[in-house]
């Protein structure tokens, strides 16, 4: 795979598309194999090979290391997991393995999931021939809603619930709340199943209910959410209990029952408005958060919590505050990446000043013209056609659906028509197998509700 390198972007980043042109570039006639996969719930698993050099000095085995540090960084956040399977040189593996402990150097990560899973984080060495294959289950999603159908879009400071009969919306309502400083899990429980109620009331029955989420899942367990931050933080013997809510809301209904993250259920809204498959959304807001719908319509239940997946590969870029890794999603496509973006550029903004603020100050600069502001949204618009091909070796698609505040106004037009010049330029093979677009008025107006209310499937009756 032959990729140009980019002489057009700052010198200080380090497109994940060049390392991997670095490391096919060393191999020969013949080829070994670094095999990475994450194992999570039911048995899925996610596996990446990676072709390598046969002979490699000890600079160039450090390089590939780092290289594979960095897939199986990328595949935990994609895929999640709770077992890393490896194979390959030790002293390529070797330090990725030793990386995954509880104090290694991605004990953030180990942490994370250990608590996802309520399991350790598990490493396995093993021969190339006994690495676990990729295993995922597949949800299809019926574009025509049949029935009456319930759902729900859970957010931090109110959730929306919309009612459909025979596909038509009969309710629609925006629920204030405030479950990130609720610290019971009642709180959380009966907030929405008041609005369930109220919905159904406008329904001749309910025949299923769909939900799209904040946080993470697996499966219908919520893991980590800014939802459940003040139970878990002020009422951890309660934690559980939490996470079990959808659960206990399928049980109260007794009807097919679904529950996705809000960027899968995003991508599934542009799907069904705009009949295009194969979509990874992307919503560039508070962090970045990322859907995915496959080439044949369906949803994956990967995490997809890409604000953690690296997408510099420079050990010097600007570190996530919570993870503390550097080049990180988050840092590129979100409101910490226009914050420092901002200041590199010339912004000043009073210490106190909050992220939503400043990114309004500059979206408001770019609206009048102002140069440093078109400089922060032309560098987010090379970091995404930089991550485009590099997210495409981890999610099969063709279109690609950005949206949330950053891509707002002027700015985001800036980055949107960037990233497509400098993939075409760049990278000339997924210029032209990816569509790179901004949702239209009619999938905004669909909403998450709705679109999660199609995601469950009504069995039929038997006569």
């Amino acid at each position: 795979m032959a990729v140009k390198k980019c002489a057009k972007c700052d010198t200080e980043f380090q497109a994940p598309m060049n390392a991997l042109w670095q490391v096919y570039d060393g191999i020969g006639s013949k080829a070994d194999i670094v095999a990475v996969a994450w194992e999570r719930e039911d048995g899925k698993v996610f596996r990446y090979d990676l072709p390598i050099p046969q002979r490699l000095d000890p600079k160039a085995a450090k390089f590939v290391s780092y290289v594979v540090d960095r897939i199986a960084k990328f595949i935990v956040w994609s895929a999640g997991g709770w077992k890393l399977y490896l194979s390959g040189p030790e002293a390529v593996v070797g330090p990725v393995a030793k990386a995954y402990t509880k104090k290694g150097a991605r004990a953030f990560d180990w942490d994370f999931f250990t608590s996802i899973y309520g399991r350790p984080v598990e490493v396995v060495v093993l021969p190339l021939k006994k690495m676990p294959e990729t295993t995922e289950k597949m949800q299809y999603v019926k574009t025509v809603a049949d029935g009456c159908r319930i759902g729900f879009d859970l957010g931090a400071s109110d959730f929306k619930i919309s009612a459909l009969n025979k596909g038509e919306v009969v309710f629609s309502k925006e629920f204030p709340w405030d479950p990130r400083n609720n610290a019971d899990p009642e709180y959380h429980y009966s907030m929405l199943t008041a609005g369930l109620k109220e919905a159904a009331a406008s329904l001749p029955r309910v025949d299923a209910i769909g939900g799209s989420t904040a946080g993470t899942l697996v499966g219908q367990k919520m893991g980590i959410a800014s939802l459940f931050r003040a139970i878990k933080e002020k009422n951890p013997s309660k934690f559980e209990t939490a996470q079990n809510m959808f659960f206990r809301i399928e049980k109260d209904w007794g009807v097919p029952f679904a529950i996705y993250n809000d960027g899968d259920v995003t991508a599934l809204a542009g799907m069904i408005t705009m009949g295009r498959k194969g979509i990874l959304g992307v919503a560039m807001g508070s962090s970045e958060a990322v859907g995915y719908i496959t080439p044949k319509g369906a949803m994956t239940g990967r995490i997809s919590e890409l604000a953690f997946a690296p997408v510099d590969f420079n050990p010097k870029a600007p570190k996530d505050e919570w993870s503390g890794d550097a080049g990180v999603g988050a840092m590129a496509f979100s409101q910490q990446a226009v914050n420092w973006l901002a200041e590199k550029h010339g912004f000043e903004f009073p210490k106190e000043m909050k992220l939503p603020e400043r990114l309004k100050v500059v979206q408001a600069a770019m609206e009048k013209g102002d140069a440093k502001a078109l400089k922060v949204f032309i560098q987010i618009g090379r970091f995404l056609a930089h991550a485009i091909p590099w997210y495409n070796e981890f999610y099969d698609y063709s279109n690609m659906m950005i949206l949330g505040r950053v891509t707002s106004g002027l700015g985001g037009e800036v980055i949107l028509e960037t990233a497509k010049a400098m993939l075409k330029d760049v990278y000339p093979e997924w210029s032209e197998k990816i569509d790179i677009f901004m949702p239209d008025e009619k999938a905004r107006r669909l909403g998450q509700s709705v679109a999660a209310a199609q995601i469950p499937v009504i069995k039929a009756k038997r006569r």
